[in-house]
């Protein structure tokens, strides 16, 4: 069954905290007969006087405002009427610095105002970039349908894009698909569950799991931007492994990897997927998450997954476009044998996606945490590593290759990897005396063997040391981070 506009509201908005922002509106002079009962049998038929409907109420405790289809109303399409009431709305949305929740459902541009009618995406386009610039999030729920020119403007700039479960979304209608090219559009291309798979929505969420998502999802995208006060957890002198040791120790199946410090140490995670560009990628998670009351943008390496892969890493870079816009902290974690090794993996651009990753995060004006949490190796590690802060656990490790890559080039053998290991100064004990690393976390005296205790130690130290980089000054933080890398 299609919910309604009104509908979708009173599931995701508190009772009785619903605020209307919709005025009287005015019909396009002349007005076609045609058209004047079309819109007055719309009216009675759906209770609205135009497509989108309008407010502000409480999510999760947090005020929010929301602009909503009404799919019923013509199809959901969008005129001059209903695009000037949906631009006014993310203005005062951005005017009183709330997160703006959009939920489409339309077949697009209303054709019996013709090309005026299309050009009003370009002003509904810029409010929301408008929203974005202020550093306020935008969330977008696709529901049934949501096509044309309204899913290639409002409905593809989220800063989180979920989508209602086997809804139709895509650019072209298969309707119009059909009749302009006298073949039907192939089925289950344009289906909500397949542009998950693609990369291009985050998730497919059932209308009953949009409040709390979206709830999770605020309360690390509205977080506070400064914690003072936080303890500080104390500080245990590190244990200086054989550096063989610790590469054999990263190595063990059980060791926890990106999903679990997420799940033990992590609060409100929200997961991101892919790049919203058609591609997944692998190698990677991305996610919102607080640690503590720090919020973060968690980009790292899944250690259960393939390496990474140019597309994971361009998964990554949205992470980072994400944190900038919003100001929020971004934490790297590095756990990686290295990059993906594939004819594939060239032809994407993997070389340039790892200096673009670099780049980005040496440059990100927003506080930047790396945790080295096992594997360090190759230009995959070292593009989520150059951070403000770099936070190892006792058997983390970097290298440029993994040893037995470089004994092989050194000694055209894998048999000297040990002795390699060990004089590269790959340890996290090393890295933390050459000034590469700030801190170490214990093991005792494997993560594998404590995993849960080994995890909260780590939390403990991620909450810290985000709260502390809020609380930094951001020119003497950027001026630091640049003096740390050009004097390495």
């Amino acid at each position: 069954m299609r919910r309604s506009a009104q509908d979708l509201i009173d599931l995701v908005i508190e009772p009785g905290t619903w605020v209307s922002w919709d005025g009287p509106i005015a019909d396009p002079a002349p007005l076609d007969p045609g058209y004047a009962a079309a819109l007055a049998g719309a009216r009675r038929a759906t209770g609205v006087d135009e497509a989108v409907v309008t407010g502000a109420g409480r999510l999760g405790g947090r005020r929010v405002a929301v602009v909503a289809g009404e799919f019923g109303f013509l199809g959901g399409s969008i005129g001059v009427a209903a695009a000037e009431r949906l631009t006014r709305a993310v203005e005062r949305a951005t005017a009183e610095r709330i997160p703006l929740l959009a939920a489409p459902a339309s077949g697009g541009t209303r054709m019996q105002e013709g090309t005026i009618a299309f050009l009003q995406m370009v002003k509904i386009s810029q409010a929301i970039t408008a929203h974005k610039a202020a550093g306020l999030p935008y969330l977008v729920y696709l529901r049934h349908p949501t096509t044309g020119g309204v899913y290639a403007s409002w409905g593809s700039l989220g800063h989180l894009t979920v989508a209602e479960p086997g809804a139709l979304i895509g650019f072209l209608g298969p309707r119009v698909h059909e009749a302009l090219t006298g073949s039907p559009f192939p089925p289950g291309v344009q289906v909500a569950e397949n542009l998950h798979s693609h990369g291009l929505i985050d998730a497919v969420v059932a209308p009953e799991q949009v409040a709390p998502l979206a709830a999770r999802a605020l309360a690390t995208l509205c977080a506070p931007r400064r914690r003072s006060g936080t303890p500080v957890p104390p500080e245990e002198p590190p244990g200086e492994p054989d550096a063989w040791d610790a590469v054999r120790r990263s190595r063990r199946a059980e060791r926890p990897g990106i999903r679990r410090l997420l799940r033990h140490a992590g609060r409100d995670v929200v997961p991101l997927h892919g790049t919203q560009s058609g591609e997944t990628g692998a190698g990677v998670i991305v996610a919102l998450a607080r640690f503590g009351e720090a919020p973060a943008v968690v980009v790292g390496h899944d250690r259960r997954d393939t390496p990474p892969d140019p597309a994971g890493l361009r998964a990554v870079r949205r992470g980072f476009k994400l944190a900038a816009e919003l100001g929020l902290p971004v934490l790297t974690v590095v756990d990686t044998p290295g990059a993906a090794l594939s004819a594939q993996a060239e032809e994407g651009g993997l070389a340039g996606e790892i200096a673009h990753c670099l780049a980005d995060l040496v440059n990100l004006p927003v506080p930047t945490l790396c945790v080295l949490l096992g594997q360090g190796s190759g230009g995959a590690a070292l593009a989520l590593l150059p951070a403000d802060r770099v936070v190892a656990a006792a058997h983390g490790w970097l290298s440029p290759l993994p040893p037995e890559g470089a004994s092989v080039i050194l000694h055209r053998s894998t048999e000297r990897a040990a002795e390699v290991a060990a004089a590269q100064g790959i340890r996290a004990h090393d890295l933390l005396a050459g000034g590469i690393v700030d801190r170490i976390v214990p093991e005792r005296p494997d993560a594998a063997d404590e995993p849960e205790a080994f995890l909260g130690r780590l939390g403990a130290v991620l909450a810290h040391e985000l709260a502390g980089l809020l609380d930094a000054d951001p020119e003497t933080r950027l001026l630091a981070r640049r003096t740390r890398y050009r004097q390495l």
